[in-house]
This record gives C-alpha cells, structure tokens and sequence, in this order.
C-alpha cells in the first residue's frame, strides 16, 4: 500500500491507569500495547509510520528507537485532533491515504485494517470510520447517521443527548482519510465541547457538510476495537488475546 501513510496517537498519560506510564506502555501478554498496533501495521507495509508522543515520550521514544517510524510530539494534550495536526509537517510530500489509529486499541488484526483501507480507497472516501456495533456503548463517541444509512457525525458520550445515546453503533478510533480532506476538515476544528479539546472525531461532520463522501465500514468482529481505559479493561484484553492464540 505505497499509498498509505499511519498515524498512531500515543501520547495520553491514561489517568485511570492508575500510573505514569504512558498508556500505551502497558504490557499485553509482555508486549507494550503500541507493539500489538505497530506490529498490525507492519502488514500494510505503509509508506511511512508516524507515531504522536507526548507524556513521557523519552520512554516510548528510546524503546522503538530501531523501528522503522518517526516520532511526531504533542507537547500538550489537547485532544485527538491536535495530535493529528502535529503530524502534518511529516506528510507534506505525501499525498494518498492516511491511516489514523489509537495506541490503546491493541486488539486490531492486519485483517481488518487492510478491509478498512481497501474500502475506503474503493469509495473514493474523503473520510471512513471504522465502527462497531456494541450490545452496552459505554463510554464509546456514537456514530449518528440519517435515516438512508449515511453518515452524519461522531458524538462523543460527554456531549451526546439522551437519544444519541440510545445509539448502539460505536466509533472505534479508528479512520482513514484523503490526506487533504483530512487537513482541510482539521483546520476547521475547534475546542466548543465538554472536554475543550479539539476532537478528531469532529472533521466527520465538517466533510459531510461540505458534501465530501463519508463512509463508516463496520468491524466484522467487535472484540478487536475494544479500547483500553482502565486496568481492568487492560485485563479484559489480555485474557481475550490468550483466549485467541490458545
């Protein structure tokens, strides 16, 4: 896929993680959990592998200081979208398809990641989103769409009404954009939410009002967008990995 650049946004310190760690830092089955994503999107074989550092980035950065990738800082924590932003002087000769996963999100297969990306690059999408259909949404952002089945936006938990969330489609963090759709829809982003944070989520409803094509392409199996938030969640996902290998 020489087409295909990969963002992973890992700079969250992941507060209910009860440690200062960086959140991806922690081990699955002995592996920090930016190893299971980085090892998913070696079998893409992407142009280039751009991964978004922040809280204690000498660790993470020193750790896969071998590994064909190139770190991009985000100094401070101002949401998904900004992180994205800190990668754009990276991608500046690149122009194709931009890959964006979240570092916390270990369970993803090679498989689906390169269902995802066929997908969009058959529509001709400004914009995919992976998403997945949960029995109990959570905490996940919801994906509303029109009555047609079209996408209109992601809402995230905190700023969603009491009928968004009744809505049991979930967005998993996981996109692919047109390199420029995505810069475009980014530059229009602003931090008027609950969490003053410029969301990633947000460029989603910015291209559809502009009438780009926007697809949401549904994981197959659920189990593999599970996030990790919480050391419990961290447990969930290591039993459900030995489960997978036994």
């Amino acid at each position: 896929m020489k087409n295909l650049a990969v963002i992973i946004l890992a700079a969250g310190k992941g507060a209910r993680m009860k440690s200062d760690l960086p959140k991806v830092f922690h081990e699955i089955l002995g592996e920090p959990m930016l190893t299971h994503v980085l090892n998913a999107v070696k079998g893409l074989a992407p142009q280039q592998t751009l991964v978004v550092v922040g809280h204690r980035r000498d660790l993470i950065m020193d750790y896969y200081k071998e590994w064909p990738i190139k770190f991009a800082v985000q100094e401070e924590q101002l949401g998904t979208g900004h992180a994205v932003m800190q990668a754009k002087p990276f991608l500046r000769d690149f122009s194709g398809t931009v890959l964006v996963l979240a570092g916390d999100v270990p369970l993803l297969s090679e498989k689906i990641l390169k269902e995802l990306v066929n997908f969009h690059c058959k529509n001709k999408a400004a914009a995919t989103d992976l998403t997945a259909l949960l029995p109990d949404a959570g905490n996940y952002g919801r994906v509303v769409r029109k009555p047609n089945g079209e996408m209109v936006k992601i809402v995230e938990k905190k700023d969603a009404s009491p009928e968004e969330l009744q809505i049991k489609e979930i967005n998993t963090g996981t996109f692919c954009f047109d390199k420029e759709a995505l810069f475009l829809a980014l530059a229009e982003v602003k931090a008027e939410n609950a969490q003053q944070e410029y969301y990633l989520t947000d460029t989603i409803e910015i291209l559809c009002k502009k009438g780009l094509p926007v697809y949401a392409f549904r994981a197959s199996d659920p189990s593999e967008t599970l996030g990790v938030n919480t050391r419990e969640e961290l447990i969930k996902v290591e039993k459900f990995l030995l489960k997978k290998q036994g």
